[in-house]
């Protein structure tokens, strides 16, 4: 018998001829002569057929997909005619052939990160960041929507920045492109691309980047990109795996394994002045995404908190006038305590009582009233504005200025 295959480059064939010839169940010469002459005694298991005469090989599939295809031919194929329609087209797989089951493994780990579902997450319920919204969708939708016009020097852009205080939103705006356009979204974060074995973070990051481009038009959403792809050299205490990480995600975003595949990234980051130069390059936009300012403020309170009647409507404008510098996030933090206040009156009266009362006879929290408010305002304070000089520095120096 001659020399018994890699176990990594084993086709469907090999191991059968392998495993007849190592049990006895017949002969070597008998299970070539079959694959010859592309029979199989009533068992399509290394052929196959579609009642036409013709006869597809497959022995250069792995045995792993030789098993899954061989359980939906079963399924699809009775008496030589397809059940599904012949004219549906093959679904794609779900990843591409790749050379080594390494390489195979690492791409399932990163198969869990594409969202599957949709985080229902529209433009609309986005308030404020107008330019932010279009720019994603020069970059995303209109690409998909008109590929006609995106061609040659008006190519679409392949990676945009977006930075700002923390809690300004950021990842809403990701979330709003996962839910809006038509591609395969990958969320990815440190713990996807760092592994503790030697080499394997290099090699997840190529292969991230090889199923975005399987599954194209795909965006790759890089949460926190600072932790990943920080400033290198300059006497830093840089370990050699992450400058191999680096270097690899900078060759894979503009290299020579650049392909036309519609491949978006798109990055998110509270600390701007962190990243490395070449990494600011290759992101061709970056948006500032500021504090809310006035009007996008009052959009936000009078949908966290609305009115029960005209008569009587909140202190909008006093709302507006007392959050200067507070984040979406703290705004949703004003909401809430306000909301809380008639909350904590009522669980009061009930925590005096010291009486069991059934669930469905629980009395109505009350409405939320000016008196509410004000307090809300006095005992929430904001948490993204110490930084606010520095942020408008890196925009005048690296920011994409918009032109209305």
């Amino acid at each position: 018998m001659a020399d018994e295959p890699s176990l990594t480059r084993w086709s469907f064939q090999e191991f059968k001829m392998f495993y007849d010839v190592k049990f006895g169940k017949k002969k070597a010469t008998d299970t070539k002569d079959e694959v010859a002459n592309g029979h199989s005694n009533g068992n399509s298991s290394g052929v196959t057929s579609n009642g036409s005469g013709h006869v597809k090989n497959t022995s250069e599939l792995a045995i792993y997909e030789q098993y899954q295809s061989q359980g939906q031919r079963r399924s699809a194929h009775s008496n030589g005619v397809s059940t599904t329609g012949f004219d549906e087209k093959p679904q794609r797989s779900l990843l591409p052939a790749f050379e080594s089951a390494e390489t195979r493994t690492l791409a399932e780990s990163l198969i869990r990160d594409i969202i599957r579902g949709s985080p229902d997450v529209k433009w609309e319920s986005i308030k404020g960041l107008e330019n932010a919204k279009r720019l994603l969708k020069e970059a995303v939708v209109m690409p998909i929507k008109y590929p006609k016009y995106f061609t040659g020097l008006l190519s679409p852009w392949k990676g945009i920045l977006l930075f700002g205080p923390p809690g300004t939103g950021k990842t809403m705006l990701a979330k709003a492109v996962a839910t809006e356009c038509n591609t395969t979204f990958f969320n990815i974060s440190a713990s996807s691309v760092v592994s503790k074995w030697r080499g394997d973070s290099e090699k997840l990051v190529k292969v991230l980047f090889e199923l975005a481009r399987h599954h194209a038009p795909s965006t790759i959403f890089l949460d926190e990109i600072d932790a990943i792809i920080s400033q290198r050299g300059e006497g830093r205490s840089e370990h050699e795996a992450s400058r191999r990480l680096k270097t690899e995600l900078l060759i894979q975003m503009d290299g020579l394994t650049r392909s036309d595949e519609l491949v978006f990234v798109l990055a998110a980051t509270n600390l701007p002045w962190e990243l490395d130069a070449a990494m600011l390059r290759r992101l061709e936009k970056r948006i500032l995404v500021p504090l809310p300012e006035p009007e996008a403020r009052r959009a936000m309170f009078e949908e966290l908190l609305p009115s029960l009647t005209d008569e009587e409507k909140l202190p909008y404008d006093l709302l507006v006038e007392n959050t200067e510098g507070f984040s979406g996030s703290d705004i949703r933090l004003v909401c809430k305590e306000a909301a809380m206040q008639p909350l904590r009156r009522l669980m009061a009266v009930l925590e005096e009582n010291n009486e069991v009362v059934p669930e469905d006879e629980l009395p109505k929290v009350g409405p939320i009233g000016n008196e509410d408010v004000e307090m809300a305002l006095k005992n929430t304070r904001p948490s993204a504005h110490l930084h606010a000089h520095r942020y408008d520095k890196f925009n005048s120096d690296y920011g994409s200025q918009i032109v209305q």
